[in-house]
C-alpha cells in the first residue's frame, strides 16, 4: 500500500500494490505551491514515507504544537482568539523525503521542515491550495488514514 498525493488536482489516493484505489480523499497542500527548500512554506514534491505517528487516541479537533497535544480541543471560540494561527489537528503523519538532495538532508530536508498530513479545522476548504506546506485533510479523513496506514508507508507527491 502507498500514498499518492496530486498537487494539482488536491487529492490523496491510497493504493494498493497491484495500483488500484482504495481510497481518495480531498486535501489542501501549499497555498506557495511546491518546492523543498527550507523556510519556503511549500509543499515538498517526490517519495516520502510516514516516519511518525502521533496523536493515536487523541480525541477529533485536539490541538497539536510541536508535535504535541497542548490540552486544547479546536472550536470556533478559540480560533477567533487566535487569529492566523495554523492548526494542526487531531492526528499528525509525519513525512521524511527518500531522495537524498531534493527532498532528504540538507536545506531540502522534509522530515527537518516538519512537514505533516494533519488534520485541520471545519472551515478550512479542501480541493484547493492553502496550507504552510502540509497536506491538510477533514479530521474525520485524517482518523481513518492513520488507523489505515503504518509506518513507513510509501508517499509521492506529485505536481500532477
Amino acid at each position: 500500500m502507498k500514498l499518492l498525493i496530486s498537487v494539482a488536482k488536491q487529492r490523496l489516493l491510497v493504493v494498493d500494490d497491484a495500483a488500484g484505489v482504495l481510497r481518495e480523499y480531498p486535501v489542501s497542500t501549499a497555498k506557495a505551491g511546491v518546492g523543498e527548500e527550507s523556510g519556503s512554506f511549500r509543499t515538498p514534491r517526490g517519495r516520502h514515507l510516514i516516519r511518525a505517528k502521533i496523536g493515536a487516541g487523541q480525541p477529533a479537533n485536539t490541538v497539536f504544537v510541536r508535535r504535541r497535544p497542548t490540552g486544547e480541543i479546536w472550536t470556533p471560540e478559540l480560533a477567533e482568539q487566535h487569529p492566523g494561527r495554523d492548526w494542526i489537528l487531531t492526528r499528525i503523519l509525519w513525512l521524511s523525503g527518500c531522495e537524498p538532495g531534493r527532498n532528504r538532508l540538507g536545506c531540502v530536508d522534509t522530515m527537518r521542515r516538519y512537514v505533516y498530513i494533519h488534520g485541520s479545522p471545519e472551515p478550512v476548504q479542501m480541493g484547493m491550495p492553502g496550507s504552510h506546506g502540509c497536506v491538510r485533510m477533514r479530521n474525520v479523513d485524517i482518523v481513518e488514514l492513520f488507523d489505515r496506514v503504518p509506518c513507513y508507508t510509501a508517499v509521492d507527491i506529485s505536481e500532477d
